[in-house]
């Protein structure tokens, strides 16, 4: 699993003056050294870079932990942050998003015009009568109303709750009701693989199980035969007359900026809440960091504003910075898998910012495609949202980035607010390992420990665990901070809990290895599904990969493999296919992973944000009629495939 291999990139930058004083004064070891031995004074200074209308009595209050408070009596606004300090600089005309539709129709927005947009859309809710510390739910397709509506709400002080527009009308409405919004913000329709996503009708069947809802703003972009209930109002009407300006709310840096939903396998969602001054002093210094964002940067990360990665690195972070930024809504291979590609050359994106679910896809269908696009002004690649299979990771060096770009694999959590583990070219290049996330950010007390608690030795799987609060931290889950503390601080005790699985090596980088829960027991033997996909995937066969296990009177558990063949691998015989990876498994992990079943599909079931959704493989492979909630599934199609493999190879050995 770790690749020992380093991948020296400091040649990359060899014309930098900058770059070259950082390696010779190792400047990002110094800066975490510092940052550990006086948090409070480290993140005092970052919070120095944004715009407050009063500056914090205390940087920290640790007094009811583990309920940390962030920069207490100091007061600021999250909207200033993203659009006013602009206004009056050289950034004013500038391209702040710049949308892209499946069907390659753009739109873009300027500072100035994202800044009257939002204004303009902050008086239009208040006249509605929201105020400060109202919630206010949003459920909007990917397009730029979804961050105007957001940057609107925080201008007034409402706490904006994004529902992703994937989800089903009961889970709007779970959402809607725990979060208990006067407003609900959609769209007649979103656009997805070419279909009409019809949102408002989702709104219509919520409404009824939502009686705190008072107003349901409807933004028209295609449905011409929209019916308007009594609580309904059109956005382009409510903003018509609507005030240029709108005075921002001066908000408590303690004060929540958002709730967002993170829903489990059972039981209700939790809302994960975040302030406002800690997150956002955390957003600044880490998109520093990590992009290192220049005024010439435009930055495309691929995720869906939907997800946290969306909230910190589409809208809050890039803003703050004066970055131009790309937002997309669709999918990565309608009508063809090149969109990612297509719209790093159109737009000259120096940065992407990625998921690997979304670079195995692509994988599959070969290098000639991306080949055929110039992507020569990306200057920097980023992943997010799980670790990277080392081989997806030097596929991502040599083809996309031509061995040019340096790769930041971050690790980072809804929980986080952002980025916690990544390298940090903002700071200092230092030699990558393909697969690794390379080190904790300065300031984030990341370590891995065992069973009890204790640090474990290089090379040893453990619990990745931050041992000291930092400012994008949630402040709690909404209405339950009983599961807060239960969820995050008991099993270790004063340690943030991540309930991930990881290891440093002996030459002190992390390697992720998934979610502790991910890990299978094979005959008293503990192996990660992240470590079983990497070794399939290093099979040149193979694309992508799905672990789970069921249930194995012998070993305890059995482990059942789903796999995507390279598109070149495709008239290949199965049964020769299979006993090549069984022995090759045997070969790379030992004879303890050898898989128990091997599984050929053409795709596997994902959620729209890029993961896999291993519970319903996990729920086939054991024989269950019930599969659970599917409403956040990309395609419905990909689960029938599964099954069905799953039964012709049943079928076949009798």
């Amino acid at each position: 699993m770790t690749n020992q291999n380093f991948i020296d990139l400091s040649r990359i930058y060899e014309e930098s003056e900058k770059v070259k004083v950082s390696l010779q004064g190792k400047k990002l070891d110094k800066m975490r050294s510092q940052a550990l031995e006086n948090p409070e004074q480290f993140w005092g200074e970052q919070a120095k870079n944004l715009i407050w209308f009063k500056q914090w009595d205390k940087v920290l209050d640790s007094n009811d932990h583990p309920f940390y408070k962030w920069f207490v009596g100091g007061a600021l606004n999250a909207s200033v942050n993203c659009l006013d300090r602009h206004i009056d600089s050289d950034l004013k005309n500038k391209a702040a998003i710049i949308w892209e539709a499946e069907n390659k129709e753009s739109r873009s927005f300027t500072y100035s015009q994202l800044y009257r947009s939002v204004n303009k859309f902050a008086s239009a809710l208040k006249s509605l009568g929201v105020k400060k510390g109202d919630r206010v739910t949003i459920y909007l397709p990917m397009v730029p109303e979804l961050p105007i509506a957001m940057l609107a709400c925080a201008r007034i002080g409402a706490i904006h709750t994004v529902v992703f527009s994937g989800f089903s009308s009961q889970a709007l409405s779970d959402r809607v009701n725990d979060s208990n919004s006067r407003v609900v913000i959609t769209a007649d329709g979103g656009f997805r693989r070419g279909k009409l996503v019809e949102l408002k009708k989702v709104v219509d069947e919520a409404i009824p199980l939502s009686s705190s809802i008072e107003h349901v703003v409807v933004l028209k972009r295609a449905l011409n035969n929209i019916t308007m209930g009594p609580k309904d109002v059109w956005w382009h009407e409510i903003i018509e007359d609507a005030r240029p300006y709108c005075e921002p709310e001066i908000i408590e840096s303690t004060h929540p900026l958002y709730i967002l939903y993170t829903s489990g396998t059972t039981g209700k969602p939790k809302g994960v809440v975040h302030s406002t001054g800690g997150y956002l002093t955390h957003l600044y210094a880490t998109a520093k960091w990590v992009f290192d964002f220049t005024n010439k940067d435009i930055f495309f990360c691929t995720a869906d504003i939907g997800w946290v990665t969306g909230h910190s690195y589409i809208v809050y972070a890039p803003l703050m910075h004066g970055a131009t930024q790309i937002m997309y809504e669709g999918a990565p291979d309608y009508p063809k898998p090149d969109r990612y590609w297509d719209i790093v050359e159109k737009h000259g994106a120096t940065i992407l910012y990625t998921t690997p679910t979304a670079l195995r896809m692509y994988i599959k269908f070969g290098n000639s495609i991306p080949n055929s696009f110039d992507l020569s002004s990306l200057r920097l690649l980023g992943t997010v949202g799980e670790p990277i299979n080392p081989e997806v990771w030097m596929w991502y060096f040599r083809t996309i980035g031509k061995e040019n770009c340096p790769i930041v694999d971050t690790w980072w959590q809804t929980e986080t607010g952002g980025i916690m583990i990544s390298a940090c070219t903002g700071i200092e290049i230092v030699p990558m390992k393909p697969g690794s996330g390379t080190f904790s950010l300065p300031g984030i007390d990341a370590v891995v420990v065992d069973e009890n608690g204790k640090p474990v030795t290089p090379d040893k799987k453990g619990y990745l665990v931050i041992r000291k609060p930092w400012p994008g931290m949630l402040m709690t889950l909404w209405r339950d901070d009983e599961k807060y503390q239960n969820t995050y601080w008991r099993k270790f005790d004063n340690i943030y809990f991540t309930g991930d699985y990881a290891l440093y090596d002996t030459d002190g980088y992390l390697w992720l290895l998934g979610r502790s829960d991910d890990v299978l027991k094979i005959a008293g033997h503990r192996l990660g599904t992240m470590e079983l996909e990497s070794a399939f995937v290093s099979h040149r066969a193979i694309a992508e990969a799905a672990v789970t296990s069921r249930p194995d009177e012998k070993k305890g558990e059995s482990i059942i493999a789903f796999l995507v063949l390279r598109t070149e691998f495709a008239a290949v015989s199965e049964q020769q296919l299979r006993n090549q990876l069984v022995n090759h498994i045997r070969e790379t992990v030992g004879p303890i992973a050898t898989p128990g079943e091997i599984y050929f599909v053409n795709k596997l079931p994902k959620t729209r944000s890029g993961k896999i959704m291993r519970r319903l493989l996990k729920s086939i492979s054991s024989g269950s009629s019930t599969i659970g909630d599917v409403s956040t599934l990309e395609d419905g199609t990909s689960i029938e495939e599964v099954r069905q493999a799953y039964d012709d190879l049943h079928k076949a050995i009798g």
